[in-house]
């Protein structure tokens, strides 16, 4: 039986810098992002249940970074995904590099994966209410 589906949307965009600081003041200054610690978070509308938010995260990072190895890329694409269990099992099957096991955060849970160019691919099953309450009026709209 084939999941329904399986990425929903982009969830975050990762890329390395040498001054993530000074990145995110030119992105706020000109560009009108609003940043927190991490980058900047992005609030939009789920399309099959408008009333619902979501998010998107966008993230300068330390060029020397751990985060994307094995990946010596200079990003790392985040999809929203759903049923990540599931997911994760589809993957193994078809014979994906599977990075980690499954992390579960208050904000969702994460696996990584690399495609065949040797790219880090993060997949978050996000629970949206939970940035609701983390960053509600300090989002990029």
């Amino acid at each position: 039986m084939k999941m329904k589906k399986k990425v929903t949307g982009i969830g975050g965009v990762f890329f390395k810098t040498k001054d993530p600081e000074k990145m995110k003041n030119w992105y706020s200054k000109n560009l009108g992002l609003v940043t927190n610690e991490y980058g900047s978070v992005f609030e939009f509308r789920h399309s099959d249940e408008p009333m619902n938010k979501a998010y998107l995260n966008w993230s300068p990072m330390k060029e020397d970074t751990k985060y994307f190895q094995p990946s010596t890329k200079e990003f790392m694409i985040n999809y929203r995904v759903e049923n990540l269990e599931e997911l994760k099992l589809e993957l193994e099957k078809e014979g994906v590099k599977v990075m980690d096991n499954i992390e579960s955060y208050e904000y969702g849970k994460f696996l990584h994966i690399m495609d065949p160019d040797g790219n880090k691919i993060e997949l978050w099953e996000p629970i949206d209410p939970s940035f609701t309450r983390l960053y509600e009026g300090k989002t990029t709209k």
